[in-house]
């Protein structure tokens, strides 16, 4: 079996066989590929770099180009059980409705993102003053894709205001390691952050 990233892992555990999942930001498809491949899932990619689409199509992947931020609209409502943003959330430009979106088109979203409250990235604003590159934030600040950096307790705010249900959420360290904390703390040690949710 072909290993994937921890965070890709921790999302296709989340996902049960024999179900519909679109993978919005899909990159090179190896989420897409092991959801098939191993789950039995019909799983579909929409991704916005030409490259991406070009590698997904190449391995025999279902792909289209396209925008998170305009292209959900076009989806029917409960079209998948699952839509997945991983590490993409903070990269769009609407991110409130990009999840909006998604609970309509999924029955279930789950969405990974970097933690903008982790440890070391406050300590190297407040000491450094300069943003921060970490492993999960490894831009330069005039290079980033990242336009809507939150941290743990931001996204968790957000949902309660949407009145979104939190099923499971799973913070990793920065060897993308699962620890187990209190919210408070969780916020202060995840370097990034995965959660199913559902509309309440």
């Amino acid at each position: 079996m072909k290993s994937i990233r921890v965070d890709l892992q921790l999302i296709a555990d989340m996902v049960a066989p024999d179900t519909r999942a679109l993978d919005i930001g899909c990159g090179d498809g190896a989420l897409l590929a092991y959801l098939t491949n191993f789950k039995r899932v019909d799983a579909r990619g929409m991704e916005l770099s030409q490259a991406g689409v070009n590698a997904c199509v190449a391995n025999g992947l279902s792909v289209i180009q396209g925008d998170a931020d305009a292209d959900l609209r076009a989806y029917p409502d409960d079209a998948f059980d699952y839509v997945i943003l991983g590490q993409t959330l903070q990269a769009t430009r609407e991110p409130r409705e990009v999840l909006r979106q998604m609970l309509r088109v999924g029955k279930r979203a789950i969405v990974s993102f970097p933690n903008f409250a982790h440890w070391q990235v406050r300590l190297r604003m407040v000491f450094g003053g300069r943003m921060p590159q970490t492993t999960s934030l490894p831009y330069k600040w005039y290079d980033t894709p990242n336009i809507h950096l939150c941290s743990i307790d931001d996204f968790r705010a957000l949902c309660h205001d949407m009145g979104v249900r939190i099923e499971r959420a799973i913070v990793l360290n920065s060897k993308s390691r699962p620890i187990h904390m209190p919210p408070l703390l969780a916020n202060l040690f995840g370097e990034q952050a995965v959660f199913m949710l559902r509309r309440d």
